[in-house]
């Protein structure tokens, strides 16, 4: 059987530059690639501590995807991040600002919260039970 893999998702963001400096200082993601590829257009790559999937930091080019930036979802929770040690991750993010949108909870699947990010999309923090 083949195998497919989901290993790159695109996120509009505002500028390039501060959201390299939110997803690594702030989420402590890892900047994976910043190529120039015109005066106006960056392949901006960001991505957890490991290398399963990473996310392309797209800046908007037009009115209609400005509109959309931090509402990719239409206000669902969109992106998921998987932590081994919730306690840590969570003190660590609010102590950096982070915004969460409520307090933790434990569910069947582990220990959630959902945070906004710097344009405001939905994110679960999750430590999944094993």
């Amino acid at each position: 059987m083949t195998e497919l893999r989901l290993v790159q998702i695109s996120l509009l963001v505002r500028d390039y530059d501060e959201a390299i400096q939110y997803y690594t200082n702030i989420l402590g993601f890892q900047l994976v690639e910043d190529t120039i590829l015109s005066a106006t257009k960056r392949w901006v790559v960001v991505s957890p501590n490991s290398t399963h999937c990473t996310l392309l930091l797209a800046k908007a080019a037009t009115p209609d995807q400005e509109k959309a930036i931090g509402n990719q979802s239409g206000g669902r929770v969109f992106l998921f991040l998987h932590t081994d040690n919730f306690e840590t991750t969570y003190s660590n993010y609010l102590d950096k600002g982070v915004q969460f949108m409520e307090q933790p909870r434990i569910e069947k699947f582990g220990k959630v919260c959902v945070f906004k990010d710097l344009y405001g999309n939905l994110w679960d923090l999750i430590e999944p039970v094993h």
